[in-house]
């Protein structure tokens, strides 16, 4: 009779045990370890609509490439955009600025150029260049005043990407 009611009580202790930590609260801080999946991809475009018809703000207007890339021009735009373009951009990663790899696959050849030499008046007057300020974090495009020469060879250096 003895070993029944030291069973039960045992029984009642581990019972009552497992259900006091069933609703248990705790205050301040909570560090959560589970891994989340993060759905986003390296090369993700971002956010903004692709406008093939937006021309931007600025001097160039109906700029069409020549199907052969100008090798000369591409060099120089290199070493400028390496010079300039690289403290916020990389070729296919977000930075403070977007990957500029296959920009002409969402953007204008015009409006890419007036971004590049007008980035002040396009912030305040295009549209998708206030999506991309807002999306990037309000991380102004400084403007390198750039003449239009120089432009023009980043934006051919753009093409090679």
């Amino acid at each position: 009779m003895k070993k029944l009611l030291v069973l039960f009580a045992l029984g009642g202790l581990v019972i009552g045990c497992g259900e006091s930590k069933k609703e248990e609260k705790k205050e301040g801080f909570e560090m959560n370890r589970t891994k989340k999946e993060d759905k986003t991809t390296e090369a993700k475009s971002e956010g903004v609509p692709v406008d093939m018809d937006n021309q931007g703000v600025g001097p160039f207007k109906d700029i069409s490439f020549d199907s052969d890339i100008d090798q000369e021009m591409a060099s120089a735009g290199e070493a400028k955009f390496s010079a300039i373009c690289t403290a916020c951009h990389m070729v296919d990663k977000r930075m403070i600025g977007p990957a500029l790899k296959g920009v002409y696959e969402r953007r204008s050849p015009a409006w890419v150029m007036n971004m590049i030499i007008n980035p002040d008046g396009m912030l305040k007057e295009d549209p998708i260049a206030k999506a991309l300020l807002e999306e990037y974090n309000n991380a102004i495009m400084l403007n390198q005043n750039l003449s239009e020469e120089e432009t023009r060879n980043i934006a051919e250096y753009l093409r090679t990407l």
